[in-house]
This record gives structure tokens, C-alpha cells and sequence, in this order.
């Protein structure tokens, strides 16, 4: 009784003490195309760029190809990126990378939300990220 009411305890205090940034509302982008990330590689720079956006279960999801893939893990932040969404601007959200069924997941729900990816979907894809603020 007493573990988990320990238990029970940690959870809220975690659930209490960690609180997304005002704006980050996933739930609410599921009829965005796009969202924009960007990143900074010493070679290049601050730079920004589009990439497609699906929410899965409240979260929200990219898939990047080689080039994005790159600048997002060679970025000075990494693995944080910005994000521009809805009008709205994160400067340190965490580009978790999704286990392999997740991926799986991301790209079927970008199949069934984007017609151009009967195409794209057979191109590399070596990044598919949960989006999460810190």
C-alpha cells in the first residue's frame, strides 16, 4: 500500500512540475500541412526549413529525409531544433527518435495525409521524430 501510494505521488508531482510551454497544443495541428524546424550547423548557419507534420495519440510527429536528418543531428542544439507551428514559435523542442513501429505508424498516417507521398514514401528517411518541448 504504502509503494504505491508512493507511487501514485511521484507521478503527480512529476505531472504537476512538468508543463508544456504556453502554445504547444499538438492536438490542435492535426490540419497543419507543415511545420518549420530549424536548426544550426556550424557550417551553415541558422537555418530553416519545412518538413510534414502528422500527430499520432496527442503527439507531434516528422519524418526528415538524409539532408533535414543531418542538419537536425549536426545542429550546435541538437538534439533540440526550433519549431514554428500554427503561427507559433519553440525554440528548444526535443527530436526524440521514434522506435521503428512508431516510424511505421509516422509514415502511414503520412501516407494517408499527404496524396504526394505514394512517391516520397519510397525515398530515405533516416530521422522520424517525436516533436517534444523542453
Amino acid at each position: 500500500m504504502r509503494t504505491a501510494l508512493t507511487t501514485l505521488l511521484s507521478s503527480l508531482l512529476l505531472a504537476v512540475c512538468w508543463a508544456a510551454p504556453a502554445g504547444w497544443t499538438p492536438a490542435s495541428w492535426t490540419a497543419e500541412n507543415t511545420v518549420e524546424l530549424t536548426t544550426d550547423v556550424p557550417a551553415e548557419g541558422a537555418y530553416t526549413f519545412p518538413v510534414w507534420l502528422v500527430v499520432i495519440d496527442g503527439d507531434a510527429y516528422v519524418r526528415l529525409g538524409p539532408r533535414a536528418a543531418g542538419r537536425v543531428q549536426e545542429s550546435k542544439s541538437a538534439p533540440f531544433v526550433g519549431v514554428t507551428v500554427a503561427g507559433k514559435h519553440f525554440d528548444r523542442v526535443h527530436c526524440e527518435p521514434a522506435s521503428t513501429d512508431q516510424a511505421t505508424r509516422v509514415a502511414d498516417a503520412i501516407a494517408q495525409k499527404y496524396w504526394s507521398d505514394v512517391v516520397i514514401r519510397h525515398m530515405s528517411h533516416p530521422l522520424t521524430c517525436r516533436l517534444a518541448p523542453e
